[in-house]
This record gives structure tokens, sequence and C-alpha cells, in this order.
């Protein structure tokens, strides 16, 4: 892979509820454009405690995220995408806890996101051990995402379909926001 400057590289964020194929698209997205990705860290996390989360494990979550995406830019190549984003982590503070800390604003302000892909709620909910929000609650977190993303100004477009449509319509939508031919 070549290396460009942080400055250089364009950073794409998949985000939406739960069950949306964050996952799959940014590895799919990754593997198209022979670059890495900042993996979800929250799901590794979760999956190993023996007991509910509390605040301080979302603390612990988001600067782990944070960590993860600065280590992840120096091995880029023009385009770095991320499988959770803050975003995601204050709407769940504010779900959960009816709060969340000052410093992700901060953050999220001081390093601007190029694009976010908006994964839409047309793919059925798979219901797994730490997924809690199915059902009506998958189409609010939808909203306070796409909320989140116009109060910040972040550029955003919806990804929409199911199977292969999914990926065809994502990867036309990067390849249009980055100009690659």
């Amino acid at each position: 892979m070549e290396k460009t400057t942080d400055s250089a590289i364009k950073r794409i964020v998949l985000i939406g509820p739960e069950s949306t194929g964050k996952t799959e698209l940014t590895q799919f997205l990754s593997r198209e454009f022979n670059t890495v990705y900042v993996p979800e860290y929250a799901r590794e996390y979760i999956e190993k405690l023996n007991r509910k989360y509390s605040y301080n494990d979302v603390v612990h979550i988001a600067e782990t995220q944070v960590g993860l995406s600065k280590k992840m830019i120096n091995k880029a190549n023009k385009v770095l995408f991320y499988d959770t984003y803050l975003i995601i982590t204050k709407i769940w503070f504010k779900v959960v806890f009816n709060t969340y800390p000052s410093w992700i604003d901060k953050e999220m302000a001081e390093n601007p996101i190029d694009l976010f892909l908006l994964c839409n709620t047309d793919l059925e909910w798979v219901p797994d051990a730490v997924r809690e929000n199915g059902g009506e609650m998958r189409e609010k977190l939808f909203q306070m995402y796409m909320c989140e993303i116009e109060n910040y100004g972040f550029k955003y477009e919806i990804v929409k379909g199911v199977g292969e449509e999914r990926y065809k319509n994502a990867l036309n939508i990067v390849n249009k926001f980055i100009k690659y031919k």
C-alpha cells in the first residue's frame, strides 16, 4: 500500500443502527480501495464482559476507538474507512445514560470526517448477544444519527439495498466522492 499524508487521506465512516451491514461494507470497501479500516472496538469489548456494561466501559470504548483511528490513519492508502464512529458512541451514551463526556464533541470538531455512509434499516435485524436495539428503536437511532451528522455539518449519503445491490450502491457513492474511476 502506498502511504499518503494524513491531510490527503479521505476519512469515510460507515454509520447506522445495529444490523445494517456496517462491518461487511467497511471490509468490502477497504478491499476495493486497497486500504485499511478502523475496526469496531465496542463489540469486541462488550462480548468479553461477564457483566452489564457501565458508563466507564463506554468511556473506555470511546477512548480506544479514538486511539485506533489515530493508529490506522498512518497505515491508510488514500482513504480510511471506519466501522463505527463517535457519533454512534455519543448517541449510545445519551440513550442509555442520558449524558456523555464533553470531549467527544471536541474530538469530532477537531477531526472532521469527509463522508458518512449512513446505512439504512432496509436489512433485516438479526439479534445476537450484544445487540440491544431492534424494532422501532432502529428507526429512531437512524434518525438520531442523521440529525447528529447534520448538526455537525458533515457530508453524508444513505446506503440502501439488499445483498450485492447494497455493496454496489456503497461503492458507487465512494467512487463518486473520491473520484476513483
